[in-house]
């Protein structure tokens, strides 16, 4: 695959919160060049099953979509997603596979069915002081490739936890159902065989992004339109010129569509150390960690 093929590059700030509208879900898409990004439907409070059909049926010609979710759970750490379980998936593919049919009940793509299995639920940190005996001390299990976002200054969150703010369980999992509708329309890197046109959707951390931007780690988060500008400005994209205070949200979104136009055409980037053959059929990679 030709880094260089894209011609527009798309960020959605994802959510894994109840319900079936949610206010943390953004999209951002920009073309080559140096434009600013542009929200799709400013204003609009999206539902997953919306985004779900945006990228089905209504993304423009090659584009490279980061969704800022955990494509995958770990499993290189114990040779699987849930050890000890004998009907554990083998690979990514059929990880989404099974918590889609587990949770296909659950409206909005929810999973609540899925973390609730007695089996399942062993390795999962949940509210209300519930955590699996499989769920390790400390952080939790975490993939290779958020080892290598540790190794670059950012702090990951086990998927396998679904407690506090910085979590990032819920929206993982809600993913993996939008990921299996997903199979045959649009191409998961590097989980999936690419092709030299269409789309691609690849799994993005957004504080990569903001680093990129001149951002720390710790300072990730731009909530005044003039420091979404500034950080814009490092990507070589013209201001989006948004005055007055912005959602984090929305800020996401937009830098990371800006870096995505920038970072796509890192050949590096596509091939990262630590990605294996193994790797990328189970625990898949984060775009941009090296």
């Amino acid at each position: 695959m030709k880094p260089n093929r894209f011609r527009h590059f798309a960020a959605i700030d994802w959510s894994g919160a109840m319900g079936e509208r949610q206010r943390g879900i953004a999209v951002a898409l920009c073309t080559a060049g140096h434009a600013a990004p542009r929200l799709i439907r400013p204003g609009h409070v999206w539902s997953r099953g919306e985004a779900l059909a945006w990228l089905r049926d209504d993304l423009p010609p090659d584009t490279l979509v980061g969704m800022d979710l955990g494509i995958s759970l770990p499993f290189a750490d114990t040779g699987a997603f849930f050890p000890g379980w004998s009907q554990s998936p083998a690979n990514a593919h059929a990880l989404w596979a099974l918590v889609d049919r587990m949770a296909g009940t659950d409206p909005h793509l929810a999973v609540a069915s899925f973390v609730d299995h007695a089996q399942i639920a062993r390795h999962f940190r949940r509210h209300g002081g519930r955590q699996g005996d499989q769920f390790p001390p400390g952080r939790g299990r975490m993939r290779v490739t958020e080892r290598a976002q540790e190794a670059m200054g950012c702090k990951p969150t086990s998927n396998f936890n679904l407690v506090g703010a910085a979590q990032v369980g819920k929206s993982s999992l809600t993913g993996m159902r939008l990921l299996h509708a997903l199979r045959g329309h649009v191409p998961v890197w590097p989980i999936d065989p690419l092709s030299g046109q269409g789309p691609v959707i690849c799994e993005i951390y957004t504080t990569i992004a903001a680093m990129a931007a001149g951002r720390t780690a710790a300072r990730s988060k731009m909530r005044l339109g003039a420091d979404l500008d500034t950080a814009l400005a490092h990507l070589d994209s013209r201001p989006h010129a948004h005055e007055g205070t912005i959602d984090d949200h929305t800020s996401d979104a937009i830098i990371t569509a800006a870096w995505l136009r920038r970072a796509a055409h890192d050949p590096a980037l596509w091939h990262p150390a630590g990605l294996t053959a193994g790797i990328a059929a189970t625990e898949g990679w984060t775009f941009g960690a090296r």
